[in-house]
């Protein structure tokens, strides 16, 4: 594959109950963080979750494993033959998820709405993982996702700071959003994914045996991302009244 070549289109691309299971528990833990960044909204918890590392750190470490599992499933995916049309079929719903999380936290946060947050990344990022970094060697994948996790460093300029620019991530401050995750550096982990789906051991114990209720939820990631906060959201408030109706 990464030296020029694809394998045949298949009728179905098998899973990889593992990674659905690794991804489930992905989805739960971010799940759990956002459920407590809504009770410090709407004023719960003592909590910073902008510059508090328990919670940073936390961000970090959820996305960084959602990018991983990304280009390590688009890895698997293109090695069983994955056909471009379910491709494109699955990228457009992420994109129209993508302008959806916009178009609500526009409603929600109007002074810091979302125009590029991790479903955005992903729009942009597997497409350049398909059909670019894909046929790369290893050797140059893994150097490109180095390059990737150091350019913000090296290559910041304020000419990327406005909203049409700051998707790329070579900012010189951080843009006032509730989530913000550019190419460069978040690339990185993505690329990763990618070359480490070429471990033909890994390969093999991914197809091993998981827990069946982690698996059904891994394969769900989207639906599971657009439904969750809201159902969050929705308990916090139903708490907050329920707590004010009960009061003197």
């Amino acid at each position: 594959m990464y030296r020029g070549t694809m394998p045949p289109p298949m009728a179905s691309t098998p899973r990889f109950a593992r990674l659905d299971a690794l991804r489930a528990g992905w989805m739960l833990w971010m799940a759990a963080f956002h459920f407590c960044f809504d009770l410090a909204h709407f004023r719960l918890l003592d909590a910073n979750f902008y510059t508090d590392a328990l919670w940073t750190t936390q961000r970090t470490a959820i996305l960084s494993g959602f990018l991983f599992w990304a280009g390590l499933g688009q890895g698997l995916a293109l090695q069983a033959g994955q056909p471009a049309a379910r491709f494109w079929r699955r990228w457009a719903q992420i994109a129209a998820a993508a302008a959806l999380v916009s178009a609500g936290s526009a409603l929600m946060f109007p002074r810091s709405w979302i125009s590029f947050g991790v479903l955005h990344a992903f729009a942009l990022m597997l497409p350049l993982a398909r059909w670019g970094a894909a046929r790369l060697h290893t050797a140059a994948l893994l150097a490109l996702a180095l390059a990737c996790a150091l350019a913000p460093a090296w290559l910041q300029h304020p000419l990327f700071d406005s909203r049409w620019t700051n998707w790329l991530g070579l900012v010189t401050r951080k843009p006032i959003t509730e989530d913000y995750v550019p190419l460069l550096p978040w690339l990185a982990p993505l690329l990763l994914g990618l070359a480490a789906a070429r471990s033909a051991g890994l390969r093999h114990w991914l197809q091993g045996s998981a827990p069946l209720g982690l698996v059904r939820l891994g394969q769900w990631p989207l639906s599971f991302y657009l439904l969750h906060q809201p159902v969050l959201i929705g308990v916090v408030l139903a708490f907050i009244h329920a707590t004010r109706a009960a009061g003197p």
